[in-house]
This record gives C-alpha cells, sequence and structure tokens, in this order.
C-alpha cells in the first residue's frame, strides 16, 4: 500500500520544547486514519505540522498529495465577520480566483451542490453568525467539498455536535473514501475510530503505534499512551539541537 504521507524522525517543537517527538511513520493513501491519543498529546499540533503551521519542525515529512483540504478546530474560525452560508462555502475556490476575480458559473453550480450535499439547502444566505455549532459544521465540510481535495485533514470534525450531524457527515467522509481520497482526523471517540476508521495513529508525544484500528487501539496500548502522557515532563529542560559536524 502506498503512502499519502511519510513523516521521518519529526520532532514538532514550541520554544524548543517538543510537542511531538521523534515521529517516523507512513500513512496509507486513499484510507480513513484516526489520530488518537490522550489530551496534551499532539494530535492536533501534528496536523499543523503537516500544514507547515508549526513554528519549528525538524525531520522529514513527505507528501503525495496534489492538494490538501484542512478543517480546522472550531473554536479557532472567528464568526463574526459578516458573511453568508453560501458565500463561505464559495470560499473553498479560492485558490482559484483569488482576491480581485470572479467566481464563474462552475464555482457557483457546485457551490450549491455541495450546501445540498451536506443537508443546508435553504441556508444560502443565512449569515453564519445564525448557525447552530452543526450547523455550521455542515458548511465548513461543504467548503471542504469545493476545495477537491485529495488529502483531507480533518482536527476534531464531530466535537460538541449533534448526533445527526456526526452521521451525515461521516457519510461526506465515506464518499471521500469511495473516491480513493485520503482523510487524516483527530478523534476523541475511540468507539467511532473503531467502528469507521480502519487504521489509526496512537500518539502520546511520541508514537505509540500506528496501523490497523484493532491493534493500535488494544488495551495495552492505550494504558500504555496514558502513562506516557501522564510521565511527560512538561517543565523538561529545552531540546537540544544535534551538533552538525563539517566535513
Amino acid at each position: 500500500m502506498s503512502a499519502a504521507l511519510r513523516l521521518v524522525d519529526v520532532t514538532v517543537s514550541y520554544d524548543r520544547h517538543p510537542a511531538v517527538h521523534h515521529i517516523s511513520v507512513d500513512v496509507p493513501a486513499g484510507e480513513m486514519t484516526a489520530i488518537v491519543g490522550p489530551n496534551g498529546a499532539g494530535k492536533s499540533t501534528l496536523l499543523k505540522a503537516l500544514l507547515g503551521l508549526a513554528p519549528r519542525v525538524e525531520g522529514r515529512i513527505e507528501c503525495t498529495a496534489r492538494r490538501i483540504a484542512y478543517l480546522p478546530q472550531q473554536a479557532e474560525i472567528d464568526r463574526s465577520f459578516p458573511i453568508s452560508v453560501f458565500d463561505t462555502v464559495l470560499l473553498g475556490r479560492w485558490s482559484r480566483f483569488g482576491g480581485f476575480g470572479a467566481a464563474g458559473p462552475a464555482d457557483i453550480h457546485d457551490a450549491q451542490h455541495a450546501i445540498e450535499a451536506v443537508g443546508l439547502a435553504g441556508f444560502e444566505r443565512r449569515p453564519i453568525d445564525t448557525l447552530s455549532v452543526g450547523q455550521f459544521q455542515r458548511v465548513l465540510f461543504a467548503r471542504l467539498l469545493l476545495q477537491d481535495a485529495d488529502l483531507v485533514l480533518l482536527d476534531e470534525p464531530f466535537a460538541a455536535i449533534d448526533a445527526k450531524t456526526v452521521g451525515d457527515l461521516m457519510e461526506v467522509i465515506r464518499r471521500w473514501h469511495a473516491e480513493k481520497r485520503t482523510v487524516i482526523a483527530v478523534l476523541h471517540d475511540l468507539d467511532q475510530v473503531r467502528r469507521d476508521f480502519a487504521n489509526s495513529l496512537l500518539l502520546a508525544r511520541e508514537l505509540v503505534d500506528a496501523g490497523p484500528t484493532a491493534r493500535v487501539l488494544s488495551a495495552e496500548n492505550l494504558l500504555r499512551a496514558r502513562a506516557m502522557a501522564e510521565a511527560w515532563d512538561e517543565h523538561a529542560g529545552a531540546c537540544e539541537l544535534p551538533v552538525r559536524l563539517s566535513a
């Protein structure tokens, strides 16, 4: 199985204190992979490193994707900006027409289709600040649909939303999987991971295990991850850079 992502000895640091420490792993292409682990395990940090959004990344990240789509946590999004559902979804095509271009008929058609696909027909002109958490998450998924990416990164996509919305959005993810797109999602519900995601990556600042979910989420691995997280010293000394010898 080919890899959509390959991480080789990746460390992500803030002020030289590692948040993710020496991760080496292959993420299979065209599959659904969950990133799981205790709170503070570095799950969201790892996603940001994959996108080049982390301040300091050492090691090597290899990516075969032509286009990457990213869904951040809702808490990171300012919903006070006066913009409609339709225009928010249309931003999924921003890379094509930019700040001074105009959306074409195909973009308008695709935005409407994406809104209908996530169950929000009739909400097109609603301001986003009037939506519930679940409705807004549907909007963000519709925007992802317009990006037409072969690698989709989701950071806690089901946090604080109702079961009906979770089920509907999982259908979108399953369609991506059927289209051979690679989906990587940070998740907390281990029952959902076991049910819906064939592959998992278990973090506790360091990699505990990666591979088939049934093996990765074994009781032994989960206990090990918890112990590693509890043993982590937030006040440890800075991570020293290796000394490089000139030839």
